[in-house]
């Protein structure tokens, strides 16, 4: 088994989101425009984390749902699944802070494989509240895997951040 590629396995909610104090509407989610900036300096493989059932048009509606989700500890179905996740040995993981955490779709993704002896390197788009306890419950959900020092972006600064990815990611190499 070799594991020497790297994925990006992400969860982005585009359409209407909290930006700048403000809701906007994004033709591409926050974390989808991170993602592929990481692409663009690694090289690495890309897999959107998506749910079966879409989340609401509404940003406030979004984050009721979400609030519930978390609430009951829900495990969202999800579209797909990483085909040979055997074959990488480092995952950048990346979603939106909702309710202090990540979404429930990616408990639901890393409950799905085995990340023994994994790299797996969060990324957080937030609007202020930065990484949460994201990283924290990352460890719990893959006790085997090594859990590396997340980044945390604000999501109105992230057409800006390459410097700051970079900078990030030299710290990997």
């Amino acid at each position: 088994m070799t594991n020497s590629k790297s994925l990006i396995a992400y969860f982005s909610r585009k359409g209407n989101n909290y930006v700048g104090g403000r809701i906007n509407y994004l033709s591409i989610g926050n974390t989808e425009i991170i993602a592929k900036k990481i692409k663009e300096i690694t090289g690495s493989d890309l897999f959107q984390v998506d749910t079966v059932e879409n989340y609401p048009e509404d940003y406030l509606e979004t984050t009721e749902v979400a609030q519930d989700e978390k609430t009951l500890n829900a495990r969202p179905e999800l579209t797909e699944k990483v085909v040979d996740m055997d074959a990488y040995g480092v995952i950048y993981l990346g979603y939106p802070n909702w309710w202090g955490t990540m979404p429930m779709a990616l408990y639901t993704f890393l409950e799905s494989y085995d990340f023994s002896g994994k790299t797996i390197i969060p990324f957080c788009t937030h609007e202020g509240s930065g990484i949460g306890n994201s990283e924290r419950d990352i460890e719990k959900l893959c006790p085997e895997a090594t859990i590396l020092p997340g980044l945390e972006i604000l999501g109105s600064s992230v057409k800006n951040a390459d410097h700051l990815i970079k900078s990030w990611l030299d710290k990997y190499k």
